[in-house]
């Protein structure tokens, strides 16, 4: 039987939800807003199972990655606009669906939390575009992609890269009808921060949100922006503005495992990972328009026999793997653990007001300002 010791050692991917054959294992929210996996004894048969699958207790076997790294835009304006960067994942969505297959990945849900959901249909796609800067809630959808493979349907799955190696170890063996997706990911913030934001933003403006956009790019890819759609009104403001960016870029309220995370690796169980080109502009500045360009890594050959077929409806340029992820160390490198993190927790918790409190414990002490003033000096001076 699985046991949760250390909040650390479970990021929450639902692995052992989904394999447990007696149904004794229930994903509990903590105060914190993160899901952990809480046991039925009376029910627990003592297979194991939950251990076995658990990608932290058991991780997946994971091969040498080709490293075969581009700069990627697709051709298609309205699409890349739309996407979180240069379009990568629309593409490879709509070759999916037009073989008659399955895609998953993260959606919305009507209370604005995130989930993992199938679609089926090009006209769905845009369900699945864009960041979620939350952790999404898997439900029952490993054993959903069992199912779709078992009736040899092609089948693309898109998640976190802890998400991704829960689903292959879940799944026990390869796939030749997966398609998986990973990203280079930051961390996961706290559900419940996000839905305790969005709230006070609804009761400050009196209007029920409509719509969420964490990367709109009307300030440009690089300045990207949240954008909330209220039934009269819009909120938008830049990364470096929003309350809720900042403590999330600031790491404020990450999920436990995010600060040491298991899954940053070069060679990773998923067979491609995409990525916001940071960097471009110095790399490849021709190449920049700042409507937003990916960077996409194969990891093997199913990768990039597909990559090669759909080369015809992007613009892409092939880069060394050290410089595709010079500025997105996150690709192998955990973020430093935020040691107000505690505190914001622990007054959180006393219901103080969240936009005072996420103001408090991200506002720069005067040294660190300092830091920065000279960082942006330097680039300014290098450019």
């Amino acid at each position: 039987m699985i046991e949760i010791n250390t909040k650390e050692n479970c990021c929450g991917c639902y692995a052992c939800y989904n394999v447990c054959p007696k149904q004794c294992i229930t994903m509990k929210t903590d105060n914190e807003g993160f899901w952990y996996p809480d046991i039925d004894k009376d029910k627990c048969v003592n297979c194991n199972l939950c251990e076995k699958v658990c990608p932290i207790v058991n991780p997946v076997q994971r091969n040498e990655s080709l490293k075969l790294s581009y700069a990627v835009q697709n051709k298609d304006d309205a699409v890349r606009l739309s996407s979180s960067s240069g379009g990568m994942f629309h593409l490879l969505a709509e070759s999916i669906i037009k073989q008659d297959g399955v895609v998953y990945g993260a959606g919305f849900d009507k209370d604005f939390s995130v989930k993992h959901i199938r679609i089926n249909k090009i006209e769905e796609i845009q369900l699945l575009q864009g960041s979620k800067y939350l952790q999404s809630g898997i439900g029952n959808i490993y054993k959903q992609v069992k199912k779709d493979l078992k009736e040899n349907k092609q089948v693309l799955f898109t998640g976190t890269p802890c998400q991704v190696e829960g689903l292959k170890s879940f799944l026990g063996r390869e796939e030749n009808n997966l398609l998986t997706m990973d990203f280079i990911c930051h961390g996961v913030p706290s559900p419940m921060i996000w839905g305790g934001y969005y709230s006070a933003i609804e009761q400050d403006k009196k209007e029920q949100l409509k719509k969420v956009y964490f990367r709109n790019k009307d300030l440009g890819w690089k300045l990207f922006s949240l954008k909330m759609v209220f039934d009269k009104n819009i909120y938008v403001n830049d990364l470096n503005n929003d309350l809720y960016m900042k403590g999330f870029l600031q790491d404020l309220y990450l999920r436990p495992s995010c600060y040491n995370c298991r899954f940053k690796k070069v060679n990773r169980v998923s067979d491609i990972t995409v990525a916001d080109f940071w960097g471009i502009d110095k790399l490849l500045p021709k190449f920049d328009d700042d409507k937003g360009t990916s960077l996409v890594i194969l990891h093997n050959n199913k990768a990039k026999n597909l990559f090669y077929k759909l080369k015809d409806k992007m613009n892409f340029i092939e880069v060394k793997f050290e410089d595709g992820i010079r500025y997105n160390k996150s690709m192998i490198t955990s973020v430093r653990y935020n040691e107000k993190r505690d505190l914001f927790f622990a007054e959180f918790k006393i219901k103080e007001n969240l936009f005072d409190l996420i103001k408090k414990y991200t506002k720069l002490s005067f040294k660190r300002r300092i830091k920065q003033k000279i960082k942006f000096m330097i680039k300014t001076f290098i450019k």
